[in-house]
């Protein structure tokens, strides 16, 4: 990979997507460069100052651009922009490029398929907790170019997601974490080998005196690893291992599969930035966790609800059906392609699952022979269903386990307005009983 310093300062630039990512990189470069603008909605709603850049199809194949910035969301092959993109890949960059490029600041870019915001947001915490000023930054937290008053001693948390690193040229971090590999993201990156790769250029961008955390038993990490030159030392993380530190935690939160994998790279990038034990046990015993990520909603008597709207695979929701014993599974959404579910009917024995949405037959497909599977038009359906299944059956102990295991917009704009609708339905059902 290319390493050099201000590339971008003076020069002709086109930020592609007016995002979170495209707004900070143009309220960053905009004093630095001369600055163009285009997004594939031209009716989306800016402010004045950056209506005036915003160019159209014909006016952007006019301009010689030095250096393109891209959006992690466009997809270079699927866009308004693709002939121009196709001729002018070496100019393509993203805005952790911009980012790099500026500032040599200590990182530690966290990827993954699951996982990443949840061990991000541990890690900020906790380098907050030992008096670092850090920042968390990328597809969680912050933009990375709209961060402010940044010294020699800031620090970055950056979640990387294989978008941002596919097009990536610059950007390298001090330490890189890859936490585990499933296939994902397919309909974007074609097939599982260049999804691959995509992660795996967080550890093909670092250089000789950095260090790269990556989970141990996991066959797609382990055979890049074999296939892969490095310079770096490469820790493989043992996740199946328990710490003794396991042992001290009060924290829930920490008892499912997934967290615990989490936290094994949680516990080996402490060690190596030498945080404080006390520290350590306390930050981890206040996590809350994520909203939206296999979130408590709802805790009464025999019923727990929780809110798992940010699983959009069928392994992010395994990891923590895996400690279920008994569960009313709801999902649905725009299922991923080629993605299976991979625990055993054995494993699934006690549960049910109810699927919403247009989409249900892929969702059924996969899960009609482990499980009790029916499908609904709609959310309100499914939720009314599955209390009066409780309600007849009187159990001591009910999980009504919200992860739907596909992507939102089939109905919704994210994650988010997902989740915050499961929510309000659920207080809304609830009040009615």
């Amino acid at each position: 990979m290319t390493k050099s310093k201000n590339i971008f300062l003076g020069k002709k630039i086109l930020i592609y997507g007016l995002g979170k990512s495209g707004i900070s990189s143009y309220k960053f470069l905009n004093n630095k460069a001369k600055v163009f603008l285009f997004d594939d909605n031209l009716k989306k709603e800016i402010n004045s100052k950056l209506n005036q850049r915003l160019k159209d199809v014909r006016e952007v194949s006019k301009i010689k651009f030095d250096k393109i910035i891209i959006s992690p969301g466009i997809d270079i092959f699927n866009c308004r922009l693709t002939d121009i993109l196709k001729k002018n890949l070496s100019k393509i960059y993203t805005d952790l490029d911009v980012f790099y490029s500026f500032y040599k600041n200590k990182s530690i870019a966290i990827t993954g398929t699951n996982g990443k915001s949840t061990t991000a947001k541990i890690l900020h915490e906790l380098l907050l907790s030992q008096k670092y000023d850090s920042r968390l930054i990328g597809n969680i937290g912050n933009p990375a170019l709209s961060e402010k008053q940044i010294t020699k001693k800031t620090v970055f948390v950056i979640e990387a997601s294989s978008y941002q690193l596919d097009y990536s040229k610059l950007f390298t971090s001090k330490y890189a974490i890859i936490l585990n590999i499933t296939p994902d993201h397919l309909e974007r990156h074609k097939n599982l080998k260049n999804y691959i790769n995509a992660k795996f250029k967080l550890l093909d961008s670092q250089l000789r005196k950095s260090i790269a955390l990556v989970k141990k038993n996991d066959p797609l990490i382990s055979e890049a690893i074999k296939k892969g030159k490095f310079k770096q030392k490469i820790i493989k993380v043992d996740t199946l291992k328990n710490d003794k530190i396991f042992d001290q935690l009060r924290n829930k939160y920490f008892s499912s599969f997934g967290n615990k994998e989490n936290l094994s790279f949680i516990l080996k990038i402490s060690k190596i930035l030498k945080v404080d034990n006390k520290n350590l046990l306390k930050t981890l015993n206040k996590f809350k966790g994520l909203k939206y990520r296999q979130q408590i909603i709802y805790e009464k008597k025999n019923l727990i609800i929780i809110n798992d709207s940010k699983s959009t695979s069928f392994a992010s929701s395994e990891n923590l059906l895996k400690s279920f014993n008994k569960v009313y599974w709801i999902l649905g959404g725009i299922p991923k392609k080629n993605d299976r579910f991979k625990l055993t009917k054995k494993n699934c024995k006690n549960f049910k699952a109810f699927i919403f949405g247009k989409n249900y037959k892929e969702f059924k497909t996969n899960l009609k022979k482990k499980m009790y599977v029916a499908n609904f038009l709609n959310l309100k359906d499914v939720l009314k269903r599955i209390l009066l299944i409780i309600k007849k059956e009187k159990l001591q102990k009910n999980i009504i386990f919200f992860s739907p295991a596909g992507a939102s917009f089939d109905n919704f704009k994210n994650f988010e307005d997902r989740g915050h609708y499961f929510n309000q339905l659920v207080k809304k059902i609830l009040n009615e009983k």
